[in-house]
């Protein structure tokens, strides 16, 4: 009987489990963008908690703590990007009065050339007869211009969503412990030791985590200044270095992405600051590829930056971080990016961690049930 009573139980906890996931299918599509921002509050919230935390243990509010780390925080990100819009508006206004539209069509046009005369025999074959490689760039940048109304639907929902994620970041800073007490006031006596030790221990896996993406993004910013200034010593004329390298760096708090994102401002830039200059325009990579404005030696340094950070830097550090293996770190990102992409790519790890805990307390459980 007691194995047959067992049995059953098993089978209605298998039912109530299938029947959660499919009622959790049906619902997720309206309330998955709700769990993202929650999700990102929660990680905001475990950065600035110690210090709000010290602040408050200083001067003795808990609301006064909260709004200074947050006033501290708008304040630097403010200056950063009005300092970075500030230096490219200025970058691209000493540009368009150097540079005509007469000057600009043919630089177009000596770029195509170029580009075209690199290809392989069969490629050439391929381009139509009349080269006009000016008027193929305007026709994609008219394609362009005409894709802005729907960029600016994307960038008003990122906005509501950043919106909506400070707002739960700081109700969730200002009554953090009180949530994390009514918490642990829902735990069975019977299970309260091991619960606040779970609790303890997934709070332990997410903040190490974090220190192990910034670790990593702090890594990035700096072999990303490296390689631009090195760039620089062979004549590459990048100006913003170190805006360009920070940025990839937090670009790169999404696995894989960052050194990407660097990207475009320096091949920008590099434009920008190289058009009307006949070396830049002959430069060759390796002495053999063309690679007018050096936009080739940018792609290529930052190709190398994501390979090191991909293969080296994340699954060291950020899978030392939270205590798993860099394959085990390697085969959760794959997962994640297949699943839900970037987010997916950002989430992988820490959610990895928070269930090796979970299964490694069920697993402490089950071996001593017969002590509790």
């Amino acid at each position: 009987m007691p194995n047959q009573k067992n049995y059953f139980q098993l089978i209605y906890r298998v039912v109530i489990g299938l029947i959660a996931v499919w009622f959790l299918s049906i619902i997720w599509p309206y309330i998955s963008d709700v769990i993202l921002m929650l999700v990102f509050a929660f990680l905001f919230t475990t950065v600035l908690l110690s210090s709000v935390d010290a602040l408050e243990r200083k001067i003795g509010s808990r609301g006064l703590s909260v709004l200074t780390v947050i006033i501290i925080l708008l304040g630097g990100i403010g200056t950063f990007i009005g300092s970075f819009i500030s230096q490219m508006s200025q970058q691209a206004m000493e540009f368009s009065s150097r540079i005509d539209k007469d000057t600009l069509t043919q630089e177009f046009k000596t770029l195509g050339e170029k580009f075209t005369s690199a290809m392989p025999g069969f490629m050439q074959n391929m381009q139509p007869s009349d080269g006009d490689m000016a008027g193929k760039l305007s026709e994609l940048i008219n394609t362009v211009v005409g894709s802005l109304a729907s960029m600016a639907g994307a960038i008003g929902n990122f906005m509501f969503i950043a919106a909506m994620v400070f707002i739960f970041t700081i109700i969730l800073l200002a009554e953090y412990h009180g949530f994390r007490k009514s918490l642990v006031n829902t735990i069975p006596n019977k299970y309260f030791e091991v619960g606040l030790k779970l609790i303890y221990n997934i709070e332990k896996s997410v903040s190490s985590y974090l220190r192990g993406q910034f670790l990593s993004a702090a890594s990035v910013a700096a072999m990303s200044v490296a390689g631009l200034l090195l760039l620089n010593l062979f004549g590459a004329n990048l100006t913003l270095t170190f805006f360009i390298g920070i940025i990839a760096g937090l670009a790169n708090l999404i696995p894989l992405i960052g050194p990407f994102v660097g990207m475009i401002p320096a091949i920008l830039i590099a434009f920008m600051n190289n058009i009307g200059n006949e070396a830049a325009m002959a430069h060759t990579l390796f002495g053999a590829i063309p690679s007018p404005f050096f936009i080739l030696d940018i792609i290529l340094m930052f190709l190398i930056v994501q390979q090191i950070e991909g293969n080296l830097i994340t699954p060291a550090l950020v899978g030392k971080s939270v205590g798993l293996h860099p394959m085990i770190v390697m085969i959760a990102l794959l997962i994640g990016g297949t699943i839900l992409g970037p987010l997916g790519m950002l989430f992988a790890v820490p959610a990895t961690g928070v269930l090796k805990v979970i299964l490694k307390e069920i697993a402490f459980v089950r071996q001593n049930a017969h002590l509790l």
